[in-house]
């Protein structure tokens, strides 16, 4: 039984297109975020930064994954024929997860380095997530009715249609409606081979990390040697048009090949332990340094502030009275002793009433 394409990727809610490619990308950086979130805290990192770092590093990631998208399928939009303002239709696809990474990580170092987190614990943290994110996307991949590989006669075949607008009859695969379920041809899922080797590099990922407290980038490093790995192999099923070939060879199943082998130079050279997130904590609303700087701890309540000060401020009382003349408790004033007392058998003068206060040396 093979497997049928949907009949559209784009539903018009009145003026507004709503297009799934879209939504899948957006689903799968909702999860990255969460899950990245989830791992950051348990490493003893603070509440709500990885939501900081990702108003840094999604845009930045968008950007790059478009970027490298045209520099490999430039003939497409700067070639004969081509449309120059096609390429910036991020919407129908085209989006290169090497330039995704790349640019998304200059993003995230730019937000770990303004609260001093190192960028490798942070990566460690956010491998699972990021593979999650590329497994979702890819069914927008299959809405889009691409990337996909050559003819097979395999029960798990992807059904293509013939896609159409509905009021022209022009054909329109990315934004028409499949009017005709009859496929035009079946041919092998590879959107399907790399979702599923996705999310089996995730369970991976947080299988060995628990396993080996993997840090200093050991966890990001296995994401990128399992990925590149599955990638080198689905990349040579592909027989879309689109992207650079060197050789012959596909220009994704080099930069596949060179990044899985550093991956696993790094994943088998790196050493150390979990790095210090202490930076990723707000700062103490006091402006004091926190007791154990330094050291992942929760942050220090309001009332327990409070109750430090009280107690500064009675030690600051008692050394006062240590230090404060000593006073007859027969008397209500206080008289001198030690270095300052009068000499005996003079009487001391009496003080008329209206006097000025005593001086500073005998009270505050």
């Amino acid at each position: 039984m093979t497997i049928p394409s949907p009949p559209q990727g784009v539903w018009e809610l009145g003026p507004v297109p709503l297009r799934a490619y879209a939504l899948c990308i957006i689903a799968g950086i909702v999860v990255a975020v969460w899950l990245t979130e989830r791992r950051f805290v348990a490493r003893g990192g603070a509440p709500g930064f990885v939501i900081d770092v990702a108003v840094w590093a999604v845009p930045f990631g968008l950007i790059g994954g478009r970027l490298y998208h045209l520099a490999t399928d430039w003939r497409t939009y700067f070639g004969p024929g081509g449309d120059p303002v096609a390429a910036l239709y991020v919407w129908n696809g085209g989006l290169g997860i090497w330039g995704a990474i790349a640019l998304g990580a200059v993003g995230a170092w730019i937000a770990c380095r303004r609260r001093g987190v190192p960028l490798t614990a942070f990566a460690d943290a956010a491998a699972p997530g990021i593979v999650l994110a590329q497994a979702i996307g890819r069914l927008g991949n299959w809405f889009n009715q691409e990337l996909y590989g050559a003819p097979t006669t395999l029960p798990w075949g992807l059904e293509i249609y013939r896609r159409v607008d509905p009021t022209t009859g022009a054909v329109d695969n990315l934004g028409g409606v499949a009017l005709d379920r009859t496929p035009i041809e079946i041919v092998q899922p590879t959107f399907l081979y790399e979702l599923v080797w996705n999310v089996l590099v995730a369970l991976l990922v947080i299988w060995a990390d628990r396993r080996f407290t993997l840090a200093r980038g050991r966890a990001f490093a296995l994401y990128v040697a399992g990925y590149t790995l599955g990638r080198f192999f689905i990349e040579m099923l592909r027989t879309d048009p689109a992207l650079t070939r060197v050789e012959g060879v596909r220009v994704n199943v080099i930069v596949a090949a060179v990044l899985c082998v550093a991956a696993l130079l790094y994943l088998a050279l790196a050493r150390g332990s979990r790095e210090d997130l202490s930076g990723s904590m707000p700062p103490d609303p006091t402006g004091s340094p926190a007791d154990g700087a330094g050291t992942p701890g929760p942050v220090t309540s309001k009332d327990e502030q409070d109750e430090r000060i009280d107690d500064a401020n009675l030690a600051r009382e008692k050394r006062h009275a240590v230090s404060a003349p000593d006073r007859d408790p027969s008397h209500g004033a206080a008289e001198p002793s030690g270095v300052d007392a009068e000499p005996e058998g003079v009487q001391p003068e009496e003080e008329d009433a209206s006097a000025a206060p005593p001086s500073s040396a005998h009270g505050s």
